[in-house]
């Protein structure tokens, strides 16, 4: 895997922990140059830790998300460190065990969740996502190439009862990127999802007890985003792809088609209830 993306610059934001941990020393290990951004900068030393040998290549970076400002300084020193950036991965994420670990529930009603927690969580995974993006899109159209990826969740978890108020801000960030695939086509530059595929293990899952030993590996996420990172992808736009499902022995183009669909709710969007036209 060494070399392989030698000449790509990727910002990944949760980088200290779970998934993006994983996919930071992934790029890593295919050759990329990373700025690790996280929040916690305990969390960025385990990630230069682990990082070993290729550290020289990665940049840790604490930082806000749901901040404007950081989102601007994030681009602004990957582009000072690493000369420009290709990649976006939009992974920080936070749910109601993260921001309240006081709250047990393992299905809390909208009543058991405080609004500033409820704030808090829509701030990080989903105008964090949209700041980020913002900044990064100037610097990546005016080389005519580059992608941002956006870590949701599965689409059932979005609206199912009891995962307010995680599930419906990554169906914001979801809809985000749709759109802005919408927006980008043809530029170079595209918008896409990326998500395990279930319950990953990360610190979100910790209190699933016996059932970790059925949660999906967080390195189910590296082979999808080396082939998104690279330019055998291009020209693929709003897609979302599930890791778990990516069959790496199938070729790449192959096993990204059978691992991917459009994103957002495309089955959804084909049904009405009328039969001979849409619902207004």
């Amino acid at each position: 895997m060494a070399d392989t993306h030698r000449d790509c610059v990727a910002i990944i934001t949760g980088a200290g922990r779970g998934l993006g941990r994983t996919m930071a020393l992934g790029l890593l290990q295919a050759g990329a140059q990373v700025t690790g951004v996280d929040i916690d900068p305990p969390a960025l030393d385990e990630l230069n830790a682990a990082a070993g040998a290729e550290r020289q290549r990665l940049l840790p970076l604490p930082a806000d998300v749901t901040r404007e400002d950081e989102g601007r300084r994030i681009v602004a020193e990957t582009i000072e460190r690493f000369g420009h950036v290709d990649v976006l991965v939009n992974n920080a994420g936070l749910n109601l065990s993260t921001v309240d670990p006081g709250n047990v529930k393992t299905a809390p009603s909208i009543r058991d969740i405080a609004p500033a927690d409820y704030r808090r969580i829509l701030e990080v995974n989903s105008i964090g996502p949209f700041l980020v993006a913002r900044a990064a899109l100037e610097p990546m159209l005016k080389r005519k190439w580059g992608r941002i990826i956006g870590v949701t969740t599965s689409l059932d978890t979005m609206y199912r009862k009891g995962m307010m108020p995680y599930g419906a801000s990554k169906a914001a960030h979801e809809c985000l990127v749709a759109a802005l695939a919408d927006e980008l086509e043809g530029s170079g530059v595209s918008a896409n999802v990326l998500v395990p595929g279930g319950a990953a293990i990360t610190r979100m899952t910790r209190g699933y007890g016996a059932g970790q030993a059925k949660l999906i590996p967080p390195d189910v996420m590296v082979k999808p985003l080396l082939w998104l990172a690279s330019r055998a992808s291009d020209g693929v736009n709003g897609r979302r792809f599930i890791g778990a499902q990516w069959d790496a022995s199938l070729p790449a183009r192959e096993a990204a088609e059978k691992s991917s669909a459009p994103a957002a709710w495309p089955q959804l969007g084909r049904q009405s209830i009328l039969p001979d036209g849409p619902i207004h």
